[in-house]
């Protein structure tokens, strides 16, 4: 089991050297204890007080009003910064008075450093580890050197959180509103450049945007319509005022043949008779009709004939003095329609230049929308990113306006405290009990070391274990040790009583 010198111990062998040295255990046991009770009597006692502290969620949810105050664990961090510097622990430090017998001794800078080493502000973790992201609360512990002087620290402490938090949290509040009231004006004013340029441009490329592509197709389509509309009017009226034309040159030369005395009235209804059958005959077929064009001939051949019965009463009669001439009522009737028809192709030729330069300008956008499209499609892009910017910063100027009427009517999150400091009825050190503990076994860890130290300079045989570790040799027989002692007779003498002792010798004999 184990061995100590040349010994080689067993259980039995550990059980002996305990009531062997028994006493050395047990009295090093006892002074350290006692000792260390006693030192803990002359030590300065440190009474804790703490407090709980909840971190109470808004009122009204999350979803309707987002929160501006953050990571509360942050936020809880930079306070604890802030409350355990210099400046506020050394107006503690002043305001309570401590530290008196230091004062003038001892740097300042560590009277704080030993206030803050009694401070310790911890975050009390959720239950639920799925879901830790929010704090529950926190705990302040203080210790000092009376009961009530913790007490009142932990208060003060308690109080500067509850107040930076009120404040950190307005200041964050007006900070972030008034910055996003910022970038929303300058995002107002982005976004109303925009707005005047895509303005400017619509107003540049009126027709020519890609939302009036289709408009303007429709628009060619029927404007190239009612060109071939006017155009084959014009034709007709064209057509029409030759043939008023040539009807009222043949009227006028009836009327010269009338007045020289010529007798052209046989010719002159046979050409109206061929007039009347040509306009028939142009209602159901073209001018390449044969029908039309044999009418034609026919109605040349007699103008021809007029003619040359003019030609001669004119040669008959150039002596003579002309009177004045007189129209015919059908030929004062062609003059009027002839009228009639230089009026609509006037109007006609009007409508279709009009009409041509409609359609060239037309084509002229559709021609632009390419290259206006590209244009219009980075400016509306521009203006559209500017109003999502612009969007997205009043949403965000909203919540934090709403946010910061939460925190103003104590409606958004607050620290509220659970349980007031504590005021402590028994020291936390030092503590008695383990002083007198943790003194009872370093005596007996004293007792144990001097135990061993005196077991590994024994070198006493005791048992044939010893004797044959020692030897070698296997052990033939035991002679115990025997000590005289006197004992009285019955006659009153004295008398020796030789009894075994503990100790005995050993005879070994080698193989």
């Amino acid at each position: 089991m184990g061995l100590i010198g040349q010994h080689e111990l067993t259980i039995e062998d550990y059980k002996t050297i305990l009531r062997r040295r028994i006493w050395l255990l047990v009295i090093p046991a006892v002074v350290f204890s006692v000792g260390a009770y006693m030192a803990s009597l002359f030590l300065a006692a440190r009474y804790k007080s703490e407090t709980v502290v909840l971190v109470e969620a808004p009122t009204v949810s999350s979803d309707l009003v987002r929160p501006i105050g953050g990571d509360t664990n942050q936020r809880l961090a930079t306070m604890r910064e802030e409350i355990l510097s210099r400046t506020r622990l050394q107006q503690i430090i002043e305001k309570f008075n401590l530290y008196r017998e230091d004062l003038g001794k001892v740097p300042m800078e560590e009277l704080v450093a030993r206030l803050r080493s009694s401070i310790d502000v911890s975050a009390v973790r959720p239950m639920d580890r799925t879901n830790a992201s929010g704090l529950p609360g926190f705990t302040i512990d203080v210790v000092a050197g009376r009961p009530q002087l913790a007490q009142q620290i932990c208060t003060e402490i308690t109080s500067m959180f509850l107040q930076q938090n009120v404040i950190v949290s307005e200041r964050k509040a007006e900070d972030t509103t008034d910055f996003i009231s910022r970038q929303l004006q300058e995002a107002k004013g982005k976004l109303d450049d925009q707005d005047a340029k895509l303005a400017e441009f619509q107003r540049r490329n009126m027709g020519s945007l890609p939302d009036n592509a289709q408009s303007n197709f429709s628009l060619l389509t029927g404007l190239a319509s009612q060109l071939d509309s006017v155009t084959q009017s014009l034709n007709r009226a064209q057509q029409d005022k030759l043939f008023l034309e040539s009807a009222l040159s043949q009227q006028v030369a009836v009327s010269k043949l009338s007045q020289t005395g010529g007798n052209p009235d046989a010719l002159s209804r046979q050409i109206a008779a061929l007039q009347d059958q040509l306009a028939s005959l142009r209602t159901r077929y073209t001018d390449d009709h044969p029908d039309v064009i044999k009418v034609n001939k026919e109605i040349t051949h007699l103008q021809q004939r007029m003619d040359e019965e003019a030609a001669d009463a004119r040669a008959n009669k150039e002596t003579e003095k002309p009177g004045p001439s007189v129209d015919t009522p059908q030929a004062q009737q062609l003059r009027a329609q002839l009228h009639q028809i230089d009026v609509n192709i006037r109007e006609r030729m009007a409508e279709q230049l009009r009409l041509r330069e409609q359609i060239t300008r037309v084509q002229g956008k559709l021609e632009l929308t390419p290259a206006v499209a590209q244009q219009y499609k980075a400016l509306t892009r521009d203006y559209q990113t500017a109003l999502n910017i612009y969007n997205d910063l009043l949403k965000k100027q909203n919540d934090s306006e709403m946010s910061r009427d939460l925190l103003r009517r104590q409606q958004g999150e607050q620290f509220r405290v659970l349980d007031p400091p504590s005021l402590p009825q028994q020291p936390t050190f030092p503590n008695r009990r383990l002083f007198a503990f943790g003194g009872f076994a370093g005596g007996l860890g004293f007792g144990l070391v001097i135990a061993f130290l005196l077991e590994a300079q024994d070198t006493s045989l005791r048992t044939e274990k010893d004797v044959e570790h020692l030897l070698k040799l296997p052990t033939l027989a035991v002679i115990p040790v025997t000590r005289p002692t006197m004992r009285n007779g019955k006659n009153g003498s004295l008398k020796t009583d030789l009894r075994p002792s503990e100790e005995q010798i050993n005879l070994n004999v080698g193989a």
